[in-house]
């Protein structure tokens, strides 16, 4: 990563002052019968005053959107205190609004009709909501579309929708849950740069925007302030001043100096504690049990790819994420489940925001492709605990076969069931590539067949 010194402040937009969110210590964690809890969040500590943009910038699965609906009142937390302008959130709060990701428009009203929806909850009057309404629709460009219905509408437009119904009730804070990452890059492109307009222009009828995200980019084309956080359980890893003025250029070194930098935040590992290094009178703890890590809906092949393109000139074995990124037109939620299964298996490293092939990477793009699965099956097995555990069991099994259920029901003692399924299919995938064992969908069981015994 090239080394650029740090940008100097600029004001972002008007002076933060008033308080509107205050979260403390807050811990967000599931029941599980016969194991222990599933903690979602933990320890997380965030203030949002009036006159800034936030950044939540996370994997999927780090806690983000559940951090939002804790805000709005949607859901309650385990632990922890959520006040709003200094008073306990005990519901949900008649001054924050949400964008979704998903526009969560009711099809058979016309664009008006959906964006006054929440005016008519409130009890406002038709003909106030009628102007308010038109008022924002023209704000969000979308004039002259009242009476069409969302069918009717491109998936920006539809997103535009939701934001102004979002708008119309004229928040003091506006929740936006990955809105942009439905949409196509170009569209995403020309929503973000009207809404930071509006912003910038202060015709936004808000006071504060608190924006999930998984691009690093976006973020910091958007925000004033960033929370990085990590995952399993979410917590805020690190907190980031965005010092750019609006309107933000992608391609300013100083910019580009801070995307690297969140890049490599992300891909720091923790520090290994030797034994030296503990306090006196400290004992090393004994081992816990295998951990069993959720992965991503990740084919072997797309590994496959990313090994061969890193191999391959000019990168030779390292390549810097942020460009990598762009040259493969990867998105944050794409790159790192990529980096971080090569690395587990051994055949990739992320360091300070780089990707680097290890040796066994290279030999395994170098190999046929017996070898290959030969690699990959020694990998597995090394890596995985799950793996060890399905390949002892069918092992054991006169009929080789074993239940698929039994395996997705111990992954849920780590993590949500969702998750479980999500990673045995992965599981089950990259098993099938390394012929380390097979699944019968329809009888729902993992087996051996001849070759493989």
């Amino acid at each position: 990563m090239t080394s650029q010194p740090a940008p100097a402040s600029a004001p972002v937009s008007a002076p933060a002052q008033e308080e509107l969110i205050r979260i403390v210590a807050c811990r967000q964690a599931y029941h599980k019968e016969s194991a222990a809890d599933l903690v979602v969040l933990d320890d997380v500590n965030l203030t949002l005053r009036s006159g800034e943009i936030v950044g939540l910038l996370g994997r999927s699965g780090s806690g983000k959107s559940t951090l939002l609906r804790i805000i709005a009142g949607l859901l309650p937390p385990s632990a922890g205190d959520v006040l709003w302008k200094g008073r306990p959130v005990l519901g949900p709060v008649p001054g924050i609004a949400m964008v979704f990701q998903s526009f969560a428009l009711f099809p058979w009203l016309t664009v008006q009709k959906n964006v006054e929806l929440g005016l008519e909850a409130k009890g406002v009057p038709a003909a106030e909501r009628d102007r308010l309404a038109e008022a924002v629709i023209d704000l969000i460009g979308l004039g002259g579309y009242e009476n069409a219905y969302p069918k009717e509408l491109s998936g920006g437009m539809r997103q535009r929708v939701g934001l102004a119904r979002a708008l119309v009730v004229q928040p003091d804070l506006l929740l936006m849950d990955e809105p942009f990452s439905a949409l196509d890059v170009l569209t995403a492109e020309n929503l973000r740069t009207d809404l930071i307009e509006l912003w910038a222009e202060h015709k936004l009828p808000v006071k504060s925007l608190l924006l999930v995200t998984h691009n690093i980019e976006e973020a910091v084309l958007m925000c004033d302030r960033i929370l990085v956080f990590s995952s399993n359980p979410g917590r805020v890893a690190h907190e980031l001043a965005v010092p750019f003025p609006h309107p933000r250029n992608r391609e300013d070194p100083a910019f580009r100096h801070l995307v690297d930098r969140i890049y490599a935040l992300m891909t720091r590992r923790a520090p290994i504690v030797s034994e030296a290094e503990l306090p006196s009178g400290d004992e090393i703890p004994p081992p816990a049990s295998p951990v069993q890590v959720a992965l991503p809906s990740l084919p072997m092949n797309a590994m496959v790819g990313m090994m061969e393109t890193l191999a391959a000139e000019p990168l030779n074995g390292r390549a810097d994420l942020p460009l990598l990124a762009s040259r493969l037109q990867l998105e944050l939620d794409d790159l790192f489940p990529l980096g971080e299964s090569l690395q587990l298996l051994e055949f990739a490293e992320l360091e300070d925001g780089d990707i680097l092939l290890t040796a066994e990477g290279a030999r395994f793009v170098q190999s046929t492709h017996d070898e290959r699965r030969q690699i990959l099956w020694h990998s597995l097995l090394h890596n995985i605990p799950m793996v060890r555990t399905i390949r002892s069991v069918l092992d054991e099994r006169p009929n080789h076969r074993a239940s698929a259920e039994r395996f997705r029901d111990e992954l849920e003692d780590s993590m949500s069931p969702d998750y479980a399924r999500q990673t045995l299919q992965t599981l089950i995938g990259w098993a099938r590539y390394a012929e380390l064992f097979d699944f019968d969908e329809e009888a729902d069981q993992l087996f051996l067949d001849d070759e493989m015994e």
